[in-house]
């Protein structure tokens, strides 16, 4: 056995050199095609260049070919690529170890890095999740990630998640090549700018949700119903608020400094359209904040009233049985076999004992009735 497991210490590193992902150039394989990649383009003063042999999306590195040649920049789109996938693009662009192991991980931060010449940034996106009911386990918002790399001739976006598709929006930008000539940063504008409007949708939607149990939580219930609402469904909610706010809180930052720093890789007149982006980025944040309040207030609430309608329930209990005892008192003492009692062989002792018994239980009744216990 020993011998089986020093071959095997052997054989395991042999087979992990032979896989490792393709990092550099040969004479068979293209290291830039990629099967990740879902669009590949060149822009040159707000067109996209495509020739008549171009039937599909160009590789990364004749797309960079073109535009070394005839200038312009390239805009790659990558969705959930692999370490293999994502090697020879990295090679090709020189992109930063640590941001390409961020690109290819998802679960990433909100975040602005600069690398030399290349910026990136981590965007998290929000979709809201339609739901007939909101339950304990109901699922309100779905969050992917949007990774941006911005050089001076080249934009690199690898998505993560079903959410946050860049089709429409390439699409939209190549319909405006006012916009588009102004190069990547353009880009880079436009992403933030629609993962923050899907933001404002999700706000809307979330915010419908908390008033919904708002309403329930301070509204009479109905009678035979339960009373309170369930406080698994305000603390899923809040766990998805939480979500929420994870992702636009730490984004906050970066925009301002796109929007207030001046960096090479932006151009002057796209930061002003990030002033836009941070002003309602901010708005958002502000919302989500509240949001994550007012749910611990509603919760607050709600465990009030139930506290409320416990204590009441024991009123009643409690009043019951001070009626109850009187009686009970009564009978005991009359159920103890002694030969000598008071009135024991009285003819009217069972009526009065009787009338007592209700009169007492009359008084008491009234009394904690006038006084809000029943």
């Amino acid at each position: 056995m020993s011998m089986i497991r020093d071959l095997r210490a052997v054989v395991r590193p042999a087979l992990r050199k032979t896989s490792t992902p393709y990092s550099g150039y040969d004479n068979t394989r293209d290291p830039s095609a990629s099967s990740a990649v879902v669009d590949c383009a060149v822009y040159r003063d707000g067109q996209r260049v495509q020739s008549a042999e171009d039937t599909s999306c160009l590789t990364p590195r004749e797309a960079m070919r073109r535009v070394r040649e005839g200038g312009g920049f390239v805009w790659i789109g990558l969705h959930e690529p692999t370490e293999a996938e994502f090697a020879g693009i990295a090679a090709e662009f020189g992109l930063h170890p640590l941001a390409v192991e961020d690109a290819v991980h998802a679960h990433q931060r909100p975040k602005l890095e600069r690398y030399d010449d290349t910026l990136f940034t981590v965007f998290k996106t929000i979709h809201y999740v339609e739901h007939a009911e909101l339950t304990a386990t109901s699922e309100v918002v779905e969050t992917g990630e949007v990774m941006c790399f911005t050089g001076r001739d080249f934009v690199i976006t690898v998505r993560h998640g079903g959410q946050g598709s860049l089709r429409a929006l390439r699409k939209r930008l190549q319909d405006d090549p006012e916009l588009l000539a102004k190069g990547p940063s353009a880009v880079l504008h436009a992403i933030a700018d629609q993962v923050v409007d899907g933001y404002l949708a999700v706000v809307d939607a979330v915010q419908d949700d908390i008033d919904e149990v708002e309403i329930e939580v301070f509204s009479a219930p109905a009678k035979g119903s339960p009373r309170g609402v369930d406080a698994g469904r305000i603390y899923q909610l809040k766990r998805e608020v939480l979500e929420f706010k994870r992702a636009v809180s730490p984004l906050l930052r970066p925009m301002q400094l796109l929007s207030e720093r001046p960096m090479r890789l932006v151009d002057p007149d796209i930061q002003k359209y990030f002033r836009d982006v941070a002003d309602h980025l901010a708005r958002v944040q502000e919302q989500v904040i509240g949001f994550d309040e007012l749910l611990n207030s509603i919760l607050q609430a709600n465990l009030a009233q139930a506290s409320v309608a416990q204590n009441e329930d024991m009123r009643k209990i409690t009043s019951w049985a001070a009626i109850i005892a009187v009686p009970t008192m009564v009978c005991g003492v009359y159920g103890m076999n002694f030969e000598h009692m008071p009135e024991l062989h009285w003819k009217y002792g069972y009526p009065v004992a009787m009338g007592l018994v209700a009169v007492a239980c009359f008084a008491i009744h009234r009394t904690l009735k006038r006084n809000g216990w029943l």
